[in-house]
């Protein structure tokens, strides 16, 4: 059975997390170790730290099956210095916090040229942020998300992740996150072409690298490269993808992640998709 769960609240607390998850039937989940729209938090406390790593044995929700999610400021291939900086720092902090909670992954977007640099240069940039930070901790591995390629965001086109990978030197700490609707909005048609979308992805990247999904329908077309989740089976993609997906053996033994827009329906949603798997 497929480890599945939505994105959770972890507001008044990092441990309120796993007991969200618990309370809508989910076997993963992800959540923010911070507020998600500030560049630094206070330090978690040692009781904070229990409290969370408790509830989540309580959970019975494997420390491989959560995905937390760093910030949406932080920007690794900044061709800004100080925003450079404040990102690395930023990131670091979030990477040393997944390990004092004992997870074992970071899932964060690569970043944006903002039109300075080349597309290039920026990927190279993420890679070289990547290995300051894994030098500086241990245990967490950092998972890259694909983007749908809004503005001058990279990380929508495979080879965008080849190359970050490629320029990253601890090999065994890095991973990619796939998003369902990023990939299709970015010209990836998992619809129609379901197997040829994966193959090119094991191709072109390697299903190895492959370490977690954001299960997302898209409220918009193949190709638009806008961001907007739907809810399972209400968007482009349709149920007959959910119906691949569930039941694709590569898809094992990872997190699949909900980030769809009703909340309201999570329940119903990880009940619908494991339904699928049958």
């Amino acid at each position: 059975m497929k480890k599945i769960g939505p994105h959770v609240s972890a507001s008044g607390g990092v441990f309120n997390a796993p007991v969200n998850a618990m309370a809508v039937g989910a076997s993963a989940f992800a959540l923010f170790t911070k507020n998600q729209r500030q560049w630094f938090s206070s330090p978690l406390q040692q009781t904070e730290i229990e409290k969370f790593k408790a509830e989540v044995a309580k959970s019975g929700i494997e420390t491989r099956y959560i995905l937390p999610h760093d910030s949406y400021l932080i920007n690794l291939g900044s061709p800004d210095a100080e925003g450079l900086e404040k990102s690395r720092q930023s990131f670091l902090e979030e990477m040393q916090r997944c390990e004092q909670l004992g997870l074992t992954m970071l899932n964060f977007h690569p970043g944006s040229h903002l039109k300075h640099i080349t597309v290039e240069e920026c990927l190279d940039r993420v890679a070289e942020s990547i290995n300051m930070t894994l030098s500086r901790t241990t245990g967490v591995t950092a998972v890259i998300e694909n983007t749908a390629g809004q503005g001058s965001n990279i990380g929508f086109a495979f080879w965008h992740l080849r190359r970050i990978i490629e320029g990253v030197e601890d090999k065994s700490r890095v991973g990619i996150c796939i998003d369902t609707c990023h990939t299709y909005t970015a010209g990836y048609d998992l619809r129609n072409s379901y197997e040829k979308v994966w193959q090119e992805f094991d191709e072109e990247v390697g299903m190895q690298w492959l370490k977690a999904i954001h299960l997302n329908d898209s409220k918009k077309e193949l190709g638009s490269r806008v961001d907007r989740h739907d809810s399972i089976g209400k968007g482009f993609l349709g149920m007959e993808f959910f119906s691949k997906i569930m039941k694709d053996p590569a898809l094992d033994n990872i997190p699949l992640i909900l980030e769809t827009p009703d909340e309201t329906l999570w329940p119903q949603e990880i009940k619908l998709l494991h339904d699928l798997e049958m």
